[in-house]
């Protein structure tokens, strides 16, 4: 066969019939730009939330290193350093125990010397000035600047106290440079020179963790060529550089070859992380697809039918089936020009603006992104793809068309089923319009369901957020309505000494208050020692702090054990999981309350209980041995009735039985209610009190956890508000396409209905009847979707949100449905007023 140069033509013929459907091709353009749209702001979402998380968990976690070293010599950073799996690894030196200007009360401020790989890896290069070159010149955060009221200029000099093996020191430093401080987390860093460490030699030595204090120490972070298989890695780098491994957690005697060490979980997280994003990418991908295709296929089969005699006059001069598709994709390509830039510009600015909202709000971290070509590459690729399935099937059509069909063609697929039925009751509207429906069953049902997603998608976000308990949520939080406690506390460094407990002055004030109900002690003081006797442990399995047992002398088979003392409100506030609460028992000193841990879900681990009740056992207080009675098992609450840490041997003892045992009445936290209604007023008076009255105070109420639960649910709903707006705009134009194509393929049909007598009005409710069938249809198909979508889906997988209540509801997709039954009268009478406007003579002319 002659091949033809052609393709010129071709590109002439696909051209110019795409200039002539304009109102066609804008429909089209809209719909590949909202596809597209779907898509960026989905991948940019993604990608941005994975990255944020990983990058904000390595923030967290301490610095960016795939593993750390901790509390190492020289000699054993020296002997691991050149280690060949190792390909960064930094030298943090740990220059002071402690920072103590009276400033730094409520955010704690270490001390460090740090290399360049260090200051990198630890967030700490300065952004304005140089770093630490002489002796008496540090570099530090803007945050600590402030606190200390030192201005942000190179040379301003900046006091600090200090210290470092026991012994406290003032300096005066000189500011050569300065950061940002990071808001995720309350800590600020000073970073000296490395003249400063070379001088001050003798008070850096460190030979080892049986020092006191930690001043001289180094925390080395180690990057991998890669994240694979991190453990086993820093396992061989320690072992092969003569040491042994002592991971975080692990419980066995302390060897003196002991290096403490752990991955950052950062990185271990951010595997589980990627996968389960990826899949709710996926997953998302699928439905965006689904509903671009609707619509994309449905403004094709327009075109086809418009457009199916000319595909026919072009088959009698010989265009071939190939060249009619190529026209076709040509026609689509030029939708997919104007519609995919337009929706990768608006999808990456939809999703870069709903980032940061959606991972502060429901994530807890601060967003971070960047322009990263794959998210516009994948977005337009999962376009084309749309786009190409989309006009497969047209495409077909198209080709497949002989030229006697092509006058003929409408659309309607004939079934071999249907038989001709008489009747003698006339032709009834409705059934006619009940029967055009049948005629292109897929397309019905394709446009029921396009409808139906968004309706379910919205009922489904609505029973979601309003699933969003906020008394599980406050009460992970507190059981109570407020807490007050030293600074120290809140920064999870409550010593349970006399200068880091609760005021007297404070709870008095807070008592004295007209919104005040109720309230409570806790006692706890980590300087006494009390262990518990558990013949279930081994001798030397435990430890204390890190530091082996056998320094306290305690007997074999004991166990540190944290007690608390708690007055009668707060024991009246406990979880009981296993016995009752008798407080007169309590009272009598032979009774005791056990604490077992519990998860994210305040559920209690039961793994961790070593007691149950009727238990005998045997508090040890430094020889002071007592017998108790297990009376209750209690689910640790640990943000209100612990340090902020619980422990695995947890115990509580009413106050005055506390206080009689220890001889300690150092007063950790005081929990209060108020009266309904005052939380407010009471919030807004410790805010003022904590800051100019007694500084060294702090507090908690539900009011702020309230407020991080509220903006939370209305991310939420914005969110999936806006994804069902774009759906369901999606479905109706989808909805409209149909009720155009349906119109346009019985055109002489129309024509012959009004030749025999039927009036416009009459063809009017014939179309206002199919969209009513359309909405009914839609509705039910939602309702039914709904209902198991929320029951099923959202019910059993709704557990895996610790702070959601199931709750059965479906009056947002009611509330819906009149504005279906509104739309589906509409359309059909304003589409029937645009697209037929020949007169019957012309139309029946069409007819061969």
């Amino acid at each position: 066969m002659r091949r033809v140069k052609n393709k010129q033509t071709i590109r002439r013929l696909a051209m110019r019939s795409y200039k002539a459907a304009g109102t066609r091709n804008r429909i089209a353009v809209i719909a590949v730009t909202l596809t597209t749209l779907l898509f960026t702001s989905l991948f940019t979402i993604g990608s941005g939330a994975v990255y944020s998380i990983q990058r904000n968990t390595v923030r967290q976690s301490g610095g960016d290193g795939h593993a750390v070293l901790k509390y190492i010599t020289d000699q054993e950073y020296q002997d691991i350093r050149n280690h060949p799996l190792i390909r960064k690894i930094s030298y943090n030196r740990i220059i002071a125990d402690s920072v103590d200007n009276p400033e730094f009360l409520k955010r704690r401020v270490e001390m460090y010397y740090m290399d360049d790989t260090g200051r990198k890896l630890g967030f700490c290069e300065p952004t304005v000035g140089r770093a630490p070159e002489k002796e008496n010149e540090i570099i530090t955060d803007t945050r600590t600047l402030e606190l200390l009221k030192v201005p942000k200029e190179i040379g301003a000099a900046v006091p600090l106290t200090y210290t470092a093996k026991g012994k406290q020191y003032t300096e005066e430093f000189k500011l050569s440079g300065y950061w940002e401080s990071d808001p995720v987390f309350n800590v600020g860093y000073v970073i000296v020179s490395k003249a400063f460490q070379d001088t001050h030699v003798q008070m850096l030595a460190y030979e080892g963790n049986m020092e006191q204090g930690m001043a001289g120490a180094i925390n080395s972070y180690l990057m991998f060529g890669n994240t694979f298989r991190m453990e086993e890695k820093l396992r061989r780098i320690i072992t092969e550089s003569g040491y042994t491994t002592r991971f975080e957690g692990e419980q066995r005697e302390a060897l003196s070859t002991d290096i403490d060490c752990n991955v950052n979980w950062a990185y271990e997280m951010g595997e589980f992380t990627n996968l389960g994003t990826a899949t709710a990418i996926l997953l998302g991908c699928l439905l965006i697809l689904l509903t671009g295709y609707l619509i994309i296929y449905n403004i094709f089969q327009i075109s086809v039918l418009r457009d199916v005699r000319f595909y026919g006059l072009l088959k009698t001069i010989g265009t071939t089936r190939r060249q009619i598709k190529k026209i076709i994709t040509m026609q689509a390509l030029r939708v997919c020009l104007t519609g995919i830039p337009a929706g990768l510009i608006l999808g990456y600015g939809a999703g870069a603006a709903a980032l940061p909202l959606i991972t502060s709000s429901m994530l807890a971290v601060d967003a971070s992104i960047k322009p990263n070509p794959v998210i516009f590459a994948g977005a337009a690729l999962f376009s084309l793809l749309t786009v190409w399935i989309s006009t497969r099937k047209p495409g077909k059509i198209a080709a497949g068309v002989s030229p006697v069909e092509a006058s003929r063609y409408t659309g309607m697929k004939k079934s071999r089923k249907n038989k001709e039925k008489e009747r003698t009751d006339g032709g009834k509207l409705w059934r006619m319009a009940l029967s055009n429906l049948g005629r292109s069953r897929s397309r019905t049902i394709l446009t029921v369901i396009s409808l139906a997603l968004s309706l379910v998608l919205l009922n489904s976000i609505v029973t979601i957020s309003r699933g969003f308990d906020m008394d599980k949520y406050l009460s992970h939080f507190m059981k109570t309505d407020g807490l007050i406690a030293h600074a120290q506390y809140f920064n999870y460094e409550y010593r349970g000494e006399e200068k880091d407990t609760v005021s007297e002055y404070t709870v008095r004030a807070v008592e004295n208050r007209q919104e005040f109900l109720d309230g409570g002690r806790i006692y706890y003081d980590r300087g006494i020692l009390v262990t518990v006797k558990d013949p279930k442990v081994q001798a030397g399995d435990l430890n204390y702090n890190g530091m082996p047992m056998e320094n306290f002398q305690i007997e074999e088979g004991e166990y540190y054990a944290s007690l608390y003392g708690m007055d009668s409100f707060n024991i009246g506030k406990l979880d009981v999981i296993e016995g009752e609460l008798d407080e007169e028992k309590l009272a009598t000193g032979r009774y005791v309350i056990v604490g077992v841990t519990t998860d994210d879900k305040g559920k209690p681990a039961l793994e961790n209980q070593h007691f149950h009740t009727g238990d005998q056992i045997s508090l040890n207080n430094r020889g002071d041995k007592r017998e108790f009675e297990v009376l209750a098992v209690n689910a640790i609450h640990v943000y209100g009735e612990t340090t902020r840490n619980s422990d695995e041997y947890t115990f509580i003892l009413p106050s005055d039985v506390y206080r009689e045992f220890t001889g300690s009445d150092e007063v950790m936290s005081y929990t209060f209610d108020v009266k309904p209604g005052k939380i407010q007023s009471m919030t807004e008076f410790l805010a003022d009190y904590t800051g100019n009255t007694e500084p060294e105070m702090s507090y908690e109420t539900k009011q702020s956890y309230a407020g991080e639960f509220r903006e939370m649910q209305y991310m939420l709903l914005l969110v999936g508000g806006a994804l069902s707006f774009i759906i369901g705009l999606i479905g109706i134009l989808n909805f409209i396409n149909s009720i155009l194509t349906s119109i346009l393929s019985r055109k002489q049909e129309f024509a012959i209905l009004t030749s025999i007598g039927m009036t416009r009005k009459q063809m009017q409710k014939l179309l206002a009847c199919e969209g009513l069938y359309y909405a009914a249809g839609t509705g039910i198909t939602a309702l039914l979707l709904g209902i198991l979508t929320s029951v099923i889906v959202i019910g059993q997988g709704g557990g895996s949100i610790w702070f959601f209540s199931y709750h059965f509801m479906i009056w947002p997709l009611l509330a819906c449905i009149p504005l279906l039954f509104l739309l589906g009268v509409l359309v059909p009478v304003l589409a029937m007023r645009g697209m037929v406007k020949e007169s019957v003579v012309e139309r029946l002319r069409e007819i061969e």
